[in-house]
């Protein structure tokens, strides 16, 4: 009996490996924007944390984020809220960009 081969993929065997890396890449590329937004949220929640060094690793997630009008003025209820005068300069310097960027 002769068997018959396909090319790059073996009857017997299933998807071959391309089909398998593809899933792969499909996989992580939805694994890595479902955690990227759990990040962003969380992000934005700790900006008004009681710890400062949250604060501060949250302004800077935003700072390295696209500047938009919705972080523009969150950055504005922060600059208002914060009570540390490094923080509050940080967050200021922040907006301004933001602003300069939006305008």
């Amino acid at each position: 009996m002769v068997k018959r081969w396909v090319v790059g993929r073996n009857e017997r065997t299933g998807p071959n490996a391309a089909s398998l890396v593809a899933l792969g890449f499909v996989g992580g590329l939805a694994a890595g924007i479902a955690m990227w937004s759990s990040q962003l949220h969380r992000s934005r929640r700790e900006l008004f944390s009681a710890r400062p060094w949250r604060r501060l690793a949250a302004l800077g997630h935003l700072g390295g984020g696209p500047p938009s009008l919705e972080t523009a003025r969150l950055l504005a209820d922060y600059v208002n809220w914060e009570s540390r005068p490094a923080l509050r300069e940080r967050g200021r310097r922040l907006l301004r960009r933001m602003e300069h960027y939006l305008d």
